[in-house]
């Protein structure tokens, strides 16, 4: 009996609080945030990285809160299309998801980018910490200095703010719509620009 009594003490004092197992072995996330134009294309790329555990369509950048699709687009609010990209930095690197942006944006474009006019539009990296910007800065210093572009970079470099998430009917579009995405991402010329600008067709 005392033999018994000393090993349902010591499994007392072992044991784990439900759920702890689980919350110790679940992967620690961080958060990216990239303006690129329309949301929709910008989805895709992320997507397709090992490590990147979701991407959201949303607003940020802008002073009305929790602003629409139709008033971001009209102009006015401050706000640009961007995505919210969570990670696992252990299994992929913000240098990483640095080059996947460039690669998807056209960095001369100061109007917009792409079919898509306006500062709604323009393309930035929205910084969370001063280590993202002190990544972010130096990747836009070393592709303003590697020889490729004969003028300066128009992407710029942002302090993050808050970001909502746009409509559900926003989120993958890519997904639930290839035709409609397809045709609009031929239309606007994405492919075709950034073909130009990089020398290859990038993921989509």
């Amino acid at each position: 009996m005392r033999r018994i009594a000393l090993w349902l003490a010591l499994a007392a004092l072992t044991a784990a609080p439900a759920g702890a197992g689980e919350q110790a072995d679940a992967p620690a996330t961080a958060s990216a945030v990239f303006a690129g134009g329309c949301f929709w294309c910008m989805e895709p790329p992320f997507e397709a990285l090992d490590g990147v555990v979701s991407v959201t369509s949303g607003y940020t950048g802008g002073h009305v809160a929790n602003p629409s699709y139709e008033q971001v687009s009209a102009g006015g609010t401050g706000h640009r299309e961007a995505v919210r990209v969570e990670y696992d930095p252990a299994r992929v690197r913000y240098e990483q998801l640095l080059e996947v942006f460039w690669h998807n944006v056209d960095p001369l474009d100061a109007g917009g980018q792409f079919c898509d006019r306006g500062p709604q539009y323009g393309s930035a990296i929205f910084v969370a910490d001063a280590e993202q910007r002190r990544l972010a800065e130096a990747s836009k210093r070393a592709l303003a200095q590697a020889g490729r572009f004969d003028r300066g970079l128009a992407t710029e470099i942002l302090d993050t703010g808050p970001f909502y998430p746009a409509e559900e009917y926003h989120q993958d579009y890519a997904r639930k719509n290839p035709l409609r995405y397809r045709y609009y991402r031929h239309g606007c010329g994405r492919d075709a620009r950034l073909e130009a600008v990089w020398g290859a067709a990038p993921a989509h």
